[in-house]
């Protein structure tokens, strides 16, 4: 994609939405690490789900000690890999207490070094909580990465990149999320609902839907 289409695709979601924002539920830095950690080939709303209890109990990494991995299971038994992201989720929380004194840090090398915390997990916190122009690369940015031309590449390290490169900078701050919910709602997996894109016109995809 030419660099003035994608000043022209980014201007179209950025019209649409303005000031887009996670869909995950939380109320501080550490809920929201637990959340994304807790997203990992789960959907948000199975997450939020699951969260909604589990963070009117737990609000601190004590707190999530205190619960302990047991306990933790019983409130996230619905999301995939449970038993691993609790074992993570725990340990995690005693990283945090033993080396940050209960808080999240803010750097990437610091957080990929808790348990169950990748570069990804680690970008949309340094995004949504700290407010860096990271880009996230999940299943639906690197969807539509590749089907639009936007960012091209055959993992999804080799689409960050991309996207990073090809981003103008005034868009960065919020592409992570006009690209994962635009991926989640209209140039979805199995049928992307190409009459309702406000992007057609700039997207490489040959086979559009049509309108029903």
């Amino acid at each position: 994609m030419k660099p003035e289409a994608i000043v022209e695709f980014y201007t179209r979601l950025a019209a649409a939405n303005p000031a887009p924002e996670t869909e995950l539920e939380y109320d501080n830095v550490y809920q929201l690490l637990v959340a994304v950690v807790l997203s990992a080939q789960a959907t948000d709303i199975g997450v939020n789900r699951a969260t909604g209890p589990l963070f009117a109990k737990v609000k601190t990494p004590a707190e999530m000690l205190a619960l302990g991995e047991e306990g933790l299971r019983g409130f996230i038994k619905t999301i995939g890999l449970f038993n691993m992201k609790a074992k993570n989720v725990i340990a995690l929380s005693r990283i945090l207490l033993e080396r940050h004194g209960g808080e999240v840090p803010r750097t990437r090398e610091a957080l990929q070094a808790l348990p169950g915390v990748g570069r990804k997990t680690a970008n949309v916190v340094l995004n949504v909580a700290f407010g860096e122009s990271t880009i996230a690369v999940d299943t639906h940015i690197f969807r539509v990465g590749n089907r639009t031309g936007l960012a091209k590449g055959r993992t999804p390290d080799h689409v960050e990149a991309k996207l990073e490169k090809a981003t103008p900078p005034e868009f960065k701050r919020h592409a992570h999320h006009w690209l994962i919910l635009h991926g989640r709602y209209v140039c979805k997996a199995r049928k992307p609902d190409c009459p309702a894109c406000r992007v057609r016109d700039l997207c490489a995809f040959r086979k559009k839907t049509v309108a029903a």
